[in-house]
């Protein structure tokens, strides 16, 4: 039985990806290099700020030295335009309303920046009490290591048994692989589902509702 919904986040609970893609090409024009189009950052995400900007550098620049100073203007950027097009996923808002007022526990495990993680979903989701809500720290390792997982199900008090992570990613599959817990893909994020299922993710959701139903048990 589930008793506690872990999320990832971009991608999965918000599509942020026009305001990643912003902030990153502002960082990348600072230090004249070239700008990408929105959708080549569905391929540069989900493996933390770092690999973000290392991505989204053309090769030959593709260095630490150079990553640190993208991520000086990135993260200035992107704090105070982290939600000028970002929204939730259709019917999301109301299915963590839903799964929240029924008893279940949530959480949401992001490898994007601790303090973004936490602002994003505070504003759009103000009435959930989260179990944990945790994003990329300092120290910390990121997504597919499943330290993230650990620490969230050791808070909530649950069960690996007891608990259903929901990703859009081959990075979230593998995180939940890695820490032997429960894992679905949703395929309206930034991933095509092949990416899922070559890391091993056999169930599948194509909306919120049906992502309600596999929660509750509910699910043909």
């Amino acid at each position: 039985m589930t008793k506690l919904v872990i999320f990832d986040l971009d991608g999965t609970l918000l599509d942020t990806i026009e305001d990643l893609a912003n902030s990153v090409n502002f960082a990348l024009q600072q230090h004249n290099f070239p700008a990408h189009p929105v959708d080549a950052f569905r391929f540069f995400v989900g493996n933390g700020v770092n690999k973000l900007l290392e991505r989204a550098l053309p090769e030959p620049h593709r260095n630490a030295d150079m990553v640190s100073m993208l991520k000086v203007d990135f993260i200035q950027y992107y704090f105070t335009h982290s939600d000028e097009f970002t929204k939730p996923y259709p019917g999301i808002t109301e299915l963590v309303g839903r799964l929240y007022m029924e008893g279940y526990k949530l959480a949401v495990a992001s490898n994007k920046v601790h303090a973004a993680t936490v602002d994003l979903v505070k504003k759009f989701f103000p009435n959930i009490e989260f179990a944990a809500m945790l994003g990329q720290r300092e120290g910390f390792p990121v997504k597919p290591d499943p330290a993230i997982l650990e620490e969230i199900i050791q808070v909530a008090g649950v069960e690996k048994t007891e608990v259903l992570y929901a990703g859009d990613s081959g990075v979230d599959a593998a995180t939940a692989y890695n820490a032997k817990v429960p894992f679905v893909g949703v395929l309206w994020g930034f991933r095509p589902r092949k990416e899922l299922e070559d890391v091993g993710a056999t169930v599948f959701v194509e909306n919120a509702e049906e992502l309600y139903e596999l929660v509750v048990n509910k699910r043909k």
